[in-house]
């Protein structure tokens, strides 16, 4: 049976010949060069990691895979605005169309209405992807090494390093995390979530933040946190001190209420 993450790569693969097609390579690199508002997500991070600063990259997606559609009357605006005033020091936007109800957009609108680091939660399976997230002002790309193969990591890599944009190299197992540590200049996101079964589990965290403990860019926890409690586990546990947390905020009554819980946080 196809799985979930192939089911989406071939989805994407379809919507990347459609943006091919609309928005040619030539303009794309034209809007690079007039972006004013790009931010060093992997500055910002390192410099909060060094001063012991907890970051919590908020998440906004309409819905996913795992937990359907998650909000109704979804505004990514209000949402980031939301985030913003309650302690949010960076923001990840959900650009998947199809499973995720996504658009590239969200960023540019948010972007154009604020200043703050985003990056851009995507399945990018080619180069062409991570000029596209740049011109919509995406500050960072994602690359998820479960969902493409070590040569194309490199490429997507490389290509992020040319366009000075930072990246998030995700891994859930310790193969990945044996192999994200080449990518030197990226971060590193541990996903906690089992991309195969959905199940998950904090102690991933936990147990690859040992393999990964040599790499010199600050690591971020993702997926399963739900509480303060869930925060204090991964700072007793590792070195970890940036979170990326999406269906918890969003799922919550007062999302603003429960972020700030997270983000006053004291070590």
């Amino acid at each position: 049976m196809e799985s979930v993450l192939k089911k989406i790569i071939n989805k994407k693969k379809e919507k990347i010949k459609i943006y091919k097609s609309q928005h040619p390579e030539s303009r794309i690199f034209e809007k690079i060069k007039n972006i004013d508002n790009f931010i060093d997500f992997k500055d910002r991070i390192k410099k909060r990691h060094y001063e012991k600063k907890i970051s919590i990259i908020a998440e906004i997606k309409k819905a996913s895979p795992s937990a359907g559609e998650i909000i109704k009357n979804f505004n990514p605006l209000n949402i980031a605005k939301i985030y913003i005033e309650n302690g949010a020091s960076f923001l990840s936007v959900l650009t998947e169309e199809d499973f995720f109800l996504g658009k590239l957009e969200h960023i540019k609108n948010i972007k154009t209405n604020h200043k703050i680091p985003i990056l851009c939660k995507d399945f990018f399976i080619d180069t062409y992807q991570v000029a596209l997230a740049k011109s919509f002002g995406a500050d960072c790309i994602l690359i998820i090494l479960s969902a493409v193969d070590k040569e194309l990591a490199k490429d997507l890599y490389q290509t992020a390093k040319d366009l000075n944009i930072s990246t998030l190299i995700e891994v859930h197992s310790k193969s990945e995390a044996e192999t994200a540590l080449s990518f030197e200049d990226s971060l590193i996101g541990i996903n906690n979530r089992n991309l195969n079964t959905f199940e998950t589990t904090l102690n991933t965290s936990v147990e690859l933040s040992k393999i990964l403990s040599s790499h010199k860019n600050p690591l971020i926890c993702e997926s399963g946190i739900h509480s303060v409690e869930n925060i204090k586990f991964i700072l007793e546990k590792t070195k970890i001190y940036s979170f990326l947390i999406g269906e918890s905020l969003l799922k919550s009554s007062d999302i603003g209420s429960k972020l700030r819980k997270f983000a006053q946080i004291s070590l």
